[in-house]
């Protein structure tokens, strides 16, 4: 496994880590190294600005943003940088039910796009971020090809134990 970081994990704020670490476990299982920050769009600019620019010839092949409220990082990343940036829309404190931060993320103009995975949905954020990379490194595709296997499996499991509960011969 490579030590240097593949995914970026960024966020507005250290508030958002209780939503982002769903993203790292994912990727941990997955074996692929990422790094973690906080890069705030609004009262760090210029550092946000660095990390987006610097971030393809660190290595980074992702990035994946979480940002609550206006949720401006996704996209001023994605605007900076050519890699793929997947937004996390964060439902925070200052929230409107996180309708703010899907919207924000989500209504990029053309050009600039940012993948949006679902309100507070890093662990997809996670997966996305997984299946960009295993386009191109094999043991990775392989191990998402068994991953969706055993999702398949965990259900079948789940439909075989209603039917020996409630008699149930329904088999499609």
């Amino acid at each position: 496994m490579a030590t240097t970081a593949i995914v970026g994990i960024i966020m507005g704020s250290d508030s958002d880590l209780t939503v982002m670490e769903a993203a790292t476990t994912l990727l941990n299982s997955f074996q692929i190294p990422y790094e973690l920050t906080v890069v705030s769009a609004h009262r760090t600019p210029e550092r946000m600005v660095e990390y987006a620019k610097t971030a393809k010839q660190r290595g980074l092949k992702v990035i994946i943003a979480g940002a609550g409220g206006a949720a401006h990082l996704p996209g001023m990343v994605a605007a900076i940088t050519s890699i793929p940036v997947i937004g996390v829309p964060i439902k925070s404190s200052n929230s409107i039910d996180g309708w703010d931060s899907i919207l924000s993320i989500l209504q990029m103009p053309n050009g600039v796009p940012v993948a949006t995975v679902a309100l507070n949905a890093a662990k997809n954020a996670g997966l996305l971020a997984a299946q960009i990379i295993g386009t191109t490194d094999i043991p990775i595709g392989k191990m998402l090809d068994a991953y969706k296997v055993s999702m398949q499996e965990e259900v079948l499991k789940k439909v075989e134990n209603l039917k020996s509960k409630f008699n149930n011969e329904f088999d499609q």
